[in-house]
């Protein structure tokens, strides 16, 4: 990461940096602000994994929770 994604053929933005550009928009235009809501989200996200884990069995999901890190 840290470099900017190509467009595919025919498009003249990426989709990921059209989604990062609506959050930025969707912060009021702050760059640092639309950082801190995707990362708050994401700790969100990793909470409700969290979760998951311990409620669903390793038989269950075939192991999957388990080889992710």
């Amino acid at each position: 990461m840290g470099m900017r994604q190509n467009a595919p053929a025919g498009e003249a933005i990426s989709e990921l940096e059209l989604v990062a550009q609506q959050a930025i928009a969707a912060a009021g235009g702050d760059a640092v602000i639309a950082l801190l809501n995707v990362l708050v989200r994401n700790a969100e996200l990793e909470r409700e994994l969290a979760l998951s884990r311990a409620a669903v069995s390793n038989g269950f999901s075939r192991g999957w929770h388990k080889a992710r890190p």
